[in-house]
């Protein structure tokens, strides 16, 4: 009965995804039904006749989630608990422990507890193993951990983890945890507000003009938003927060989808805050979709100098669609535009090289186009600034120590090395940077740069033809040179690294709060955009005012 159950609860899934493919067959219907029935023949098939106990609902799981990942990275499935996880994303607001967790092997790691949350009050820090949570043992679950860390208010879970390798107990309490879109907002000096925007869920536009009213009222008469890092959210969020800097009525983005039903344009409806408060607005190439609405938006009416570096290009529109069973699949359904007529997406997913990658525009098949005060600008993908900061650039070799948790795992042991810290901000020597070289060749940490990842697939291959032994010389000899190669990056980089490393030790003692009360006096690209608000002759010379 209980396979029965699963089975159903899939099926309807697949048949929308066949369906919605379907729709670029020109309407085949008959190529529709036939696929359908090719797919559901296999399937049952399988489960009924293959030699070990199948899970119906963990194989169709993976099968729909792999079609889907063939279309674009947007396009997914979502079973109960991933439309649960969606919910909270958009809201805002859930029940939990209040920090950010990743699962790594038998493990979850506290990448970030928040403060005054409740992992933060059982006292735990970044860098916590949690190994056992009540009588479950992480290393015998394999499904979503974190689940296993929600339920209704003030309810008490036991945990272990593990803090330094030395076994720990704690007991959680958890509580309403509130996502703040807007984690901070104050004065740099006396006239310059800075807002940071770090999503857009549904209180982003509130957020943001709560803290924009707060700080005109404060003195401010010149505001930085700050988008870096931010992946984007809810649309009608990011129109409303473009409302609060433009009139009543203007065009803040389109969407063109092959579907006329999807084609629609979005429009200020609401009385500005104030439309001649200078505004800079700071992106980089982590800050998307809504985060490149509302700066692309801004930089077409002329309302803004954006400054940063390139924004990342993700100008693909989704629809979440319900599903039976309490899932949903959310599907790709248009493209945005900004006011000039500039498409925000970098990469096309229905072109793709000989390698199976979405297919870039090339700079020199670049589009130009005019703002509202007749400046030129340019497509190719994300928003490019008006004012480009090379320091909002990330190097491919500091991706790689932040993807492979180098610069987190080092400050975990430096927070532990230096315990009375506290409020006082270190200065990143050169010998602090060779003690994190020491402790990457300590770790054997990879760096797994595109490079490397070749080298290694071609051992594996080597291995599997049986020639492995007449290239071992050669191999660790190129694998050497490449790691030499890569600490000189580490040098030839060594202000960008040392300025991450100091992010995540601040946040380890002072947390997110206090990296952001940093920013407000010491961060460059802050400290330009502060620099360019105070020239107006620049500032209005660059928007041709």
């Amino acid at each position: 009965m209980k396979i029965r159950t699963k089975k159903r609860y899939i099926i309807p899934a697949v048949l929308f995804g066949f369906l919605f493919i379907g729709v670029s067959f020109k309407d085949d219907f008959f190529e529709i039904a036939k696929q359908i029935e090719i797919f559901t023949n296999v399937y049952k098939t399988v489960n009924q006749n293959y030699v070990d106990e199948t899970n119906p609902a963990e194989l169709m799981d993976k099968s729909i989630k792999a079609m889907l990942a063939d279309i674009d990275p947007y396009t997914n499935f979502f079973n109960e608990q991933d439309v649960i996880k969606f919910k909270i994303n958009n809201t805002g607001e859930y029940t939990g422990i209040g920090a950010m967790i990743t699962r790594k092997d038998d493990k979850i790691i506290i990448k970030e507890p928040y403060k005054g949350y409740p992992a933060d009050k059982a006292g735990l820090k970044a860098g916590d193993e949690i190994i056992q949570i009540g009588d479950v043992l992480l290393s015998d679950f394999k499904d979503d951990a974190s689940q296993l860390m929600k339920g209704s208010k003030n309810t008490k879970i036991d945990i272990k983890f593990l803090r330094q390798g030395k076994p720990m107990n704690a007991q959680i309490v958890l509580d309403e945890v509130e996502l703040k879109a807007v984690p901070f907002f104050g004065k740099i000096d006396e006239k310059t507000g800075y807002i940071v925007l770090s999503q857009f869920n549904k209180k982003a536009s509130s957020e943001t003009k709560e803290a924009l009213e707060k700080l005109k009222s404060e003195g401010a008469t010149q505001i930085i938003l700050d988008l870096r890092g931010n992946p984007g959210g809810l649309l009608n969020e990011a129109v409303n927060i473009c409302n609060l800097f433009v009139p009543k009525g203007e065009i803040i983005v389109t969407t063109k989808s092959k579907n006329d039903k999807y084609n629609s344009t979005y429009k200020t409806n609401r009385e500005p805050v104030d439309t001649e408060i200078p505004l800079v607005v700071i992106v980089d190439g982590k800050s998307a979709s809504a985060s490149e609405i509302v700066s692309g938006a801004l930089q077409d009416l002329d309302r803004a100098v954006i400054v940063g570096s390139r924004s990342f290009g993700k100008g693909l529109v989704q629809r979440p669609f319900d599903l039976s069973y309490g899932t949903q699949v959310k599907v790709t359904i248009s493209r945005y535009y900004t006011p000039s007529g500039r498409c925000i997406q970098a990469l096309n997913y229905s072109k793709k090289d000989k390698n199976g990658k979405a297919t870039k525009t090339e700079e020199k098949n670049y589009n130009a186009f005019k703002t509202k005060n007749g400046r030129t600008v340019y497509d190719g993908g994300g928003i490019l600034p008006d004012v480009e900061l090379e320091e909002t650039k990330q190097s491919s070799i500091a991706e790689a120590l932040i993807k492979n948790e180098a610069i987190f795992n080092y400050v975990t042991n430096y927070y532990y090395k230096n315990p009375n810290l506290g409020d006082k901000i270190p200065t990143i020597s050169e010998a602090d940077l060779a003690d994190f070289k020491a402790f990457i060749k300590k770790e054997k940490i990879d760096f797994d740069t595109e490079t490397e990842v070749a080298l290694k697939n071609m051992l594996e291959k080597a291995k599997k033809e049986k020639i492995d032994s007449e290239i071992t010389l050669e191999y660790q000899a190129l694998l050497n040179s490449l790691q030499k190669s890569e600490e000189h990056l580490i040098d030839k980089n060594a202000k960008e690294i040392k300025n991450l490393l100091l992010d995540e030790i601040i946040k380890r003692y002072q947390y997110k709060e206090g990296l952001y009360q940093y920013y407000t006096k010491n961060n460059s690209e802050i400290k330009k955009a502060v620099a360019l608000l105070n020239n107006s002759l620049e500032y209005n010379k660059i928007l041709k005012k």
